[in-house]
């Protein structure tokens, strides 16, 4: 955390900003829309056509939240195959928040949501969770928004129904999850 000022020429200041960096991890089975999510809030961009990711990838985004506060997310894409489970608990360590994903229309998506919160909680227990149902732009859903609801408040953690192609709620998400650590870290 650091404040950022600049000084106009009589020395007073003329703005001060308060910049959160943290470390956040989107999680997730794979082909439920992590990167295609993170390509939509960082480049404004969608595409069907989408490489999996391999071990994991990392970018940073800064959010504004208003009233002079930025937040840097060091947002780190986890790839959701199973044979790269082992270095997951790598990605976690030091994570502020974690936003695990599944696909509305996959019910098997959402029933692996249980393995990626307890998994997490086993290595960061003060971890922020999110929950995001993606691909909300889906005309059949398998997953009720009653059921994920549920789960979410059992869990302690926000849910959000968001579509990475038509971009429904992603910026809301992330502006969530910069408020989330602001409000964690005291400011």
């Amino acid at each position: 955390m650091c404040c950022r000022s600049q000084k106009r020429a009589d020395g007073s200041l003329l703005n001060s900003t308060l910049k959160v960096e943290s470390k956040v991890v989107f999680l997730g089975d794979s082909g439920v829309g992590k990167s295609s999510l993170l390509v939509r809030y960082t480049r404004g961009e969608f595409s069907d056509a989408h490489e999996v990711t391999i071990g994991g990838a990392f970018l940073q985004s800064r959010v504004d939240t208003g009233d002079g506060k930025v937040t840097v997310l060091d947002i780190w894409d986890t790839a959701g195959q199973e044979r790269f489970r082992a270095l997951m608990p790598l990605y976690y360590r030091d994570a502020a928040a974690a936003v695990i994903v599944y696909d509305v229309g996959d019910k098997r998506s959402f029933e692996r949501v249980d393995y990626w919160v307890n998994t997490l909680k086993a290595q960061v227990p003060d971890c922020l969770l999110y929950l995001v149902g993606n691909k909300a732009d889906r005309e059949s859903k398998t997953v009720g928004e009653d059921i994920a609801k549920a789960y979410a408040n059992e869990h302690d953690m926000e849910w959000f129904e968001t579509s990475a192609k038509t971009a429904l709620n992603v910026d809301l998400v992330f502006r969530r999850v910069a408020e989330g650590i602001q409000k964690l870290k005291g400011n």
